[in-house]
């Protein structure tokens, strides 16, 4: 995707580079957990935890999420330094919205749960987890990095892709979503109710949870379906006229990266726990994968188009 950059300041505020000390210190603690788990440690990990069963999985996913953790450190760095300003496009964008995929539902999930049960647990009574301190020090520390890598982002992107979406979606040219777009989010939107009823009837009651999962959790993940498909359909058929066009775009780029990212990394968790979704589990991270993936298809088309038409 080729999109054209507008000029962005050289300075760095004294207000982004706090946002930055804060995105980086907020990994610390998570990566302080995950180095001792690969130094052997069981810090955390209650006795007859199933993350004890698997240890060569646990150390190649506590490899792998030590990465994605040190990611934000570099993606804070490259949104106030200099040489940020000359990163392409998608070697930004695709890791932000895997960050902010990853991130977003837990700074919604975890607060509703603090508030529904006065707290957060990764385990049932007869087959432990993790700690329940655990959850608050990774979450808290996941809720600060979303905030404050969000402000940075939102500010980098306003700076240097603004122009993409001025003005509000009846501006937009009536003829300018092609055919191929809007049957794109067609597609998502009819394949997001498979997922949406699934996890709606859970978190009702009336189907049955699979291991560790938590009824409120449920709920999010359908508002995010929502939000995704909700915006890439405004995207493309240009509903909501008197909206800004910012409106639609970002609940589609925050939601189709939250089912995407969850779908698929739920689906790689049972390397490390060894539980195996049920078929219709399975289906359900399937089709949330398929959909976010789509809409995400429908806003990248859509910047596209915009850039082809920006002044240059």
């Amino acid at each position: 995707m080729t999109i054209s950059t507008a000029p962005v300041p050289v300075g760095v505020s004294a207000r982004r580079r706090s946002l930055r000390l804060v995105a980086i210190a907020a990994c610390l603690p998570y990566l302080s957990l995950k180095l001792a788990w690969i130094a052997g440690s069981h810090l955390g990990i209650p006795d007859g935890s199933p993350l004890l069963k698997h240890r060569l999985p646990l150390a190649l996913a506590n490899g792998l999420t030590v990465l994605m953790d040190a990611a934000v450190v570099v993606l804070a760095l490259l949104l106030t330094r200099p040489w940020g300003q000359r990163v392409p496009a998608w070697l930004l964008a695709v890791p932000m919205w895997l960050a902010m995929g990853l991130l977003a539902p837990i700074m919604v999930g975890f607060p509703l749960q603090l508030v529904l049960h006065g707290g957060a647990g990764g385990h049932s009574d007869d087959k432990p987890f993790l700690a329940d301190w655990v959850f608050g020090a990774v979450y808290g520390g996941f809720i600060v990095q979303g905030l404050a890598l969000g402000a940075l982002f939102t500010g980098y992107a306003r700076g240097r892709w603004g122009h993409l979406w001025r003005g509000r979606v009846r501006e937009l040219p009536a003829g300018g979503a092609g055919r191929a777009q809007r049957r794109t989010a067609l597609a998502a939107a009819l394949l997001a109710l498979f997922p949406g009823a699934v996890r709606s009837l859970r978190g009702c009651g009336a189907i049955g949870l699979d291991g560790n999962s938590d009824r409120s959790m449920e709920f999010v993940y359908v508002l995010f379906l929502a939000a995704a498909v909700i915006g890439a359909w405004q995207l493309a058929f240009r509903r909501g006229g008197a909206l800004p066009v910012a409106v639609p775009l970002a609940p589609a780029w925050i939601g189709s990266g939250a089912v995407a990212c969850w779908g698929g990394w739920m689906s790689l968790a049972v390397l490390v726990t060894g539980d195996e979704p049920t078929p219709l589990t399975g289906l359900t991270y399937a089709g949330q994968v398929i959909t976010g993936l789509l809409v995400a298809s429908v806003i990248a088309r859509f910047l596209r188009d915009r850039s082809a038409k920006a002044p240059r």
